[in-house]
C-alpha cells in the first residue's frame, strides 16, 4: 500500500522508517524556519504589517462579493475573459473547452496549488492533452508521478541524488551526477524547448486586484512569465479567496509573502497581469482567469473556520510545524499539506480527512508564524470538536475519550486511577512496553514516577 493511501499517522509510520532521512527532512525546514525569523526581525514593523494584511484580508471575506463583482467589471474592461467555476469538475472543463476551441493539445503551466487541488494535470492527461509543469520542484515531483509534498518547495522531499538519478532516466543527464547548477541547467535546456512551442499557458494567480482588474503571480524562476508572454492563450486559475481591495494593498502582502516563505526579501519575480499582449505582426493574445469556489463558500460560511481564507500559500506553518517536518508532506493526502491544509481539507470532505486536525500538537507556531495571522491551531482544536460530533472519529478514539472524561471529571477517582497506574508500569513494565502502545513505537517510555505532583506538594508545601 502506498503511503499517500494511508490516514496520516499510518503513512507517517511509513515514513519515519528511515530515521537519518527524517532527520535530514526536519533539519532543513527547520533551516527555512530560521530564515524566515531573521528575515522577519530585520523589519521593525513586521507585526503592524501582519496585523495590517490580517485586516485587508478580513475585510476582503467580508465584502467578498462586491470585491468579486468589481473585480470581473475591471477585467472585462481589460479585455480579459472571465469564467466562474463552481467546483473542480467545472474549473476543468473550462479549461479543456478553451484548448478544444484553438486545437491545443500541448500546454506548460506554471505552479498553482488550485490546479493541484482540481487534480487538472490528471484530467487533461486523460483527455489527450499533454501537461509540462515548468516550476523546477513541480517537474521534478510530476516526472516521478507524485504530488507535491510542500506548497512552495514542491520537492523539498528528495535530495540531489534522487534528482540527479531522476534526470539522467528522463533528461539524459551523466549517471551519478549530483551537482545542483549542472541539474539545473538540464531542466533549464529541457524546458526551452516547452516554452518555444506551446501555444497555451496556465498560471496560478497569487493576488487578484479588484481596483484594477488585474493580478499577480510571484515565482523565483520566472517560468510562469516565459509561459504566459510566448503563448498565444493564457490561463489563469484563481481560487476566489485570492481578491483584495485595492492596488496599495499589495505592498504589505509582497512583503510578508517571500519573507515568510524562504527568508527572502522579495520574490525573484512579482509579474502583474493587467491585459492580453497586444502583438503588431499577429492576432491579440487571449488572456482568461477562472475564478473557482470549490467548497471557499462553505469555508465563508463557517464562523469558526473562515479565517483560513485569508492564506496567502507562503508554507511558514509547515516549516515550523513539529509534525510536518517529521511526518513530511505525503502524509498529509491532501493537495495542502501542513497545519493550513488540516484546517482547509476537511471543509471539503469531513470523512476522508477527519484524521488530518489530529495530526498536531496544538504547540501553536503556526498561528505565530502566520503572515496573516490565521488561528490555525484554535482551529485545528475546533475542528477536532466537530468532527467527533458528526461522527468521523475512529469508535476507539470515541470510547477513550469518554473514559478519560469520566476520570478527569471525578478527582477522586483521578487520583486513585494514577497510584494504580504508577504500580502497574513499576511492577508489569510490559503493560505500556510494547507495540501495542502508539508511543512506544518511536520513544522510550519514562520511568513511572514514585508520587504526584500533588502529592509531592502536599507533603512539601509547609517546609
Amino acid at each position: 500500500m502506498k503511503p499517500t493511501e494511508l490516514d496520516h499517522a499510518g503513512a507517517s509510520e511509513v515514513f519515519n522508517q528511515d530515521e537519518p532521512y527524517v532527520n535530514w527532512h526536519d533539519e532543513t525546514l527547520w533551516f527555512v524556519r530560521q530564515k524566515r525569523d531573521k528575515a522577519a526581525f530585520k523589519l521593525p514593523e513586521w507585526e503592524a504589517l501582519r496585523e495590517r494584511a490580517s485586516q485587508i484580508k478580513s475585510y476582503g471575506l467580508s465584502h467578498m462579493d462586491e470585491l468579486l463583482e468589481e473585480f470581473e467589471r475591471n477585467a472585462i474592461r481589460n479585455g480579459i475573459q472571465v469564467h466562474w467555476a463552481a467546483d473542480a469538475a467545472e474549473h476543468n472543463q473550462i479549461v479543456l473547452e478553451l484548448l478544444r476551441k484553438h486545437q491545443i493539445t500541448h500546454m506548460v503551466k506554471s505552479k498553482s496549488m488550485l490546479t493541484e487541488e482540481c487534480h487538472l494535470n490528471e484530467y487533461l492527461t486523460g483527455n489527450g492533452i499533454e501537461v509540462i509543469d515548468t516550476d523546477l520542484g513541480e517537474r521534478i515531483v510530476q516526472l516521478r508521478q507524485e504530488p507535491p509534498s510542500h506548497i512552495v518547495l514542491p520537492a523539498i522531499h528528495l535530495k540531489k541524488k534522487d534528482i540527479g538519478d531522476l534526470f539522467h532516466e528522463h533528461l539524459g543527464t551523466e549517471a551519478g551526477a549530483t551537482d545542483p547548477q549542472y541539474l539545473t541547467e538540464a531542466a533549464r535546456q529541457h524546458l526551452r524547448e516547452k516554452f518555444l512551442t506551446r501555444r497555451a499557458a496556465l498560471t496560478g494567480v497569487n493576488f487578484a486586484i479588484a481596483e484594477t482588474g488585474g493580478f499577480v503571480v510571484c515565482t523565483n524562476e520566472g517560468n510562469a512569465d516565459m509561459g504566459a508572454h510566448l503563448a498565444d492563450v493564457h490561463i489563469a486559475s484563481m481560487g476566489f479567496e485570492k481578491i483584495i481591495p485595492k492596488a496599495k494593498d499589495l505592498g504589505v502582502f509582497l512583503r510578508l509573502l517571500a519573507r515568510s516563505a524562504t527568508g527572502q526579501s522579495v520574490t525573484t519575480y512579482s509579474s502583474h497581469f493587467q491585459r492580453p499582449r497586444q502583438d503588431r505582426d499577429s492576432k491579440p493574445q487571449e488572456m482568461h482567469i477562472i475564478i473557482v469556489d470549490n467548497g471557499r463558500s462553505t469555508q465563508l460560511g463557517r464562523a469558526d473556520f473562515r479565517n483560513s481564507l485569508k492564506c496567502i500559500r507562503c508554507g511558514a506553518c509547515m516549516n515550523t510545524c513539529p509534525v510536518y517536518r517529521r511526518s513530511g508532506g505525503h502524509s498529509y493526502h491532501n493537495a495542502v499539506a501542513g497545519p493550513i491544509g488540516s484546517i482547509l481539507a476537511p471543509n471539503l470532505d469531513m470523512r476522508k480527512h477527519a484524521d488530518l486536525p489530529f495530526a498536531s500538537t496544538l504547540c501553536g507556531s503556526c498561528s505565530n508564524v502566520c503572515p496573516v495571522k490565521i488561528d490555525i491551531h484554535d482551529q485545528l482544536y475546533k475542528w477536532r470538536q466537530v468532527l467527533a460530533k458528526e461522527g468521523h472519529v475512529p469508535a476507539s478514539k470515541n470510547m477513550g475519550m469518554k473514559v478519560m472524561t469520566t476520570v478527569l471529571s471525578r478527582p477522586r477517582f483521578y487520583q486513585w486511577s494514577g497510584k494504580v497506574g504508577r504500580a502497574v508500569m513499576r511492577a508489569l513494565p510490559a503493560t505500556v512496553s510494547n507495540s501495542l502502545n502508539p508511543w512506544y513505537k518511536q520513544r522510550e517510555m519514562p520511568q513511572p514516577p514514585t508520587e504526584s505532583f500533588r502529592e509531592w506538594y502536599l507533603r512539601n508545601r509547609k517546609k
